[in-house]
């Protein structure tokens, strides 16, 4: 084989000495504390049950798409999903992309014009920033879940031409923290200046607004730009779609390269999704309400086990424990999984040097006892 680059070499060896190399997992049969699967559905049987019974009803055997949507791949299922998800989510238009990635990369990347200017939050997730870097427009970071500082950089860049447009782009739940922006302040804040403001809700979607999203849930549908959803958290599936105006779906066949040179996702994929929504509309409740019960039980015992200030706020299912070093919280990480606990430690430079940490994502499935134990075993290893 070709001897890799040495500049390569190099940037590899780096990472070693960082204690921050990549590798892929193998799979464990742990406790998890890891996955996005936050409702369970991924584990449902009835789902994927459904969604064959689906493929069957609608004649389709194909197990490939067999091209990209705008050749061949565009099957039926695909118009059932998007006028399902519209009024699902209350947009006026969706547009089905092969995952959270390609949706944000293909938004980015055609949306905004040469001229215009992107503010995003510090935090964002690194596919929307990929998109931004694909950009002809400026971009600029705001302080993370600051409306003040989003205003005076706004303010900064006031000189700047007449058909400027401005995005402003945040998460509904930030994948590295579990927090969240107050939305409603940030979408009145841009409707009000003519702003176009992009939420991305992967980590929000089928769990907020009675498995909708958090826009929905805080009813601001009609003063966000454009909405990101995924599937392939707590839907248990794969995939994603933008929510948008009839418009912006236009435009976005047209000039989204993600979506115009992919191949489209197989039948199979779409079916499950239909699949899934189905499921939550008829007997999600209950898994909403274990869910819910388990994030409140967590925040219980970290209070209660005077662990609380070690970890970041928040109200959502993911709740992360700072442990500043990718040695230190890998080491951490170990422990744990010798106790039969999968919790995977996000390491620099995925996050800032210093801010390295243990990500816990909560779910419907984890008990009690298994939530106990394991912020009873952080205790003793913090203490230690």
């Amino acid at each position: 084989m070709a001897k890799l680059p040495q500049k390569l070499e190099r940037k590899l060896e780096k990472r070693r000495l960082d204690d921050a190399l990549r590798e892929l997992p193998k799979s464990r049969n742990l406790i998890d504390f890891s996955s996005n699967d936050y409702l369970g559905l991924s584990r449902k049987d009835e789902i994927a049950k459904e969604g064959h019974q689906l493929l069957e009803s609608s004649e389709i055997t194909k197990n490939s798409s067999t091209g990209s949507r705008l050749l061949t791949g565009n099957h039926a299922l695909y118009q059932e999903l998007e006028e399902f998800l519209a009024r699902h989510h209350r947009a006026n238009a969706t547009l089905v992309f092969n995952s959270g990635y390609d949706a944000n990369i293909g938004f980015f990347s055609c949306v905004p014009q040469r001229g215009d200017i992107i503010f995003y939050d510090e935090l964002v997730h690194a596919s929307i920033r990929d998109g931004i870097q694909m950009s002809n427009a400026k971009s600029y970071k705001f302080a993370h879940n600051n409306i003040e500082d989003l205003s005076c950089h706004i303010e900064r860049s006031r000189n700047i031409d007449s058909n400027t447009e401005i995005y402003v782009v945040t998460e509904s739940v930030f994948s590295m923290d579990g927090d969240t922006p107050d939305l409603k302040a940030l979408a009145n804040y841009c409707n009000a200046k003519g702003y176009h403001l992009i939420v991305d809700e992967a980590h929000a979607t089928g769990i907020f607004g009675n498995g909708k999203d958090m826009v929905c849930e805080l009813q601001l549908e009609k003063k966000v730009f454009a909405r990101v959803i995924t599937f392939g958290k707590a839907l248990g599936n794969h995939g994603a779609a933008v929510l948008g105006s009839e418009k912006l779906k236009s435009y976005l066949i047209n000039f989204a390269r993600s979506l115009i040179y992919s191949t489209a996702l197989p039948p199979h994929t779409i079916a499950c999704i239909l699949a899934a929504y189905k499921y939550l509309e008829k007997r999600g409740a209950d898994d909403h309400t274990d869910l819910q019960n388990n994030i409140i039980y967590f925040k219980e015992q970290l209070v209660e086990l005077e662990i609380q200030k070690n970890f970041i706020e928040s109200h959502s299912a993911i709740h992360c424990l700072v442990v500043p070093g990718n040695k230190r919280v890998k080491q951490l990480s170990k422990k744990l999984e010798t106790e039969g606990f999968d919790v995977r430690p996000i390491l620099s430079p995925t996050v800032k040097v210093g801010q390295e940490r243990l990500r816990f994502c909560l779910h419907s499935y984890n008990t009690k006892e298994e939530i106990s134990r394991i912020l009873s075993l952080v205790k003793n290893l913090l203490d230690k």
